[in-house]
């Protein structure tokens, strides 16, 4: 693919910065976010299907020194569609994590739908 068929990134929520991401993670999020952005599909170890948010919905697995860093992103046929950004304490993603992300996942789609 060329840079001009890139699809954007739309945050909705998070940001990948240093601190508290470190140098490396930061970089490794981003070699991620680009790969998506050319139309790659990650799978494991750096991604993991999320079907309990939505379809095509998907986290990104970055292990940092002290933390490991999920982005939940969905991917729309416009956009790779970044949901949250999370330091990820526990083996089961947040029941508050999955519900909030489903919620922005709605609005989006409403929001895109609304300007067909």
């Amino acid at each position: 693919m060329t840079y001009g068929q890139d699809k954007p990134l739309v945050w909705l929520k998070g940001e990948v910065r240093t601190p508290p991401f470190t140098p490396q993670a930061r970089l490794e999020a981003g070699l991620l976010l680009r790969r998506l952005q050319h139309g790659q599909a990650l799978s494991l170890p750096h991604s993991r299907a999320m079907p309990a948010i939505g379809r095509n919905c998907h986290e990104l697995r970055i292990t940092d020194r002290n933390h490991t860093w999920r982005i939940v992103y969905y991917v729309a046929a416009e956009a790779v569609v970044i949901l949250d950004v999370f330091s990820k304490k526990t083996q089961v993603t947040p029941v508050g994590i999955i519900e909030t992300c489903t919620k922005r996942l709605a609005a989006y789609l409403r929001a895109t739908a609304e300007k067909e």
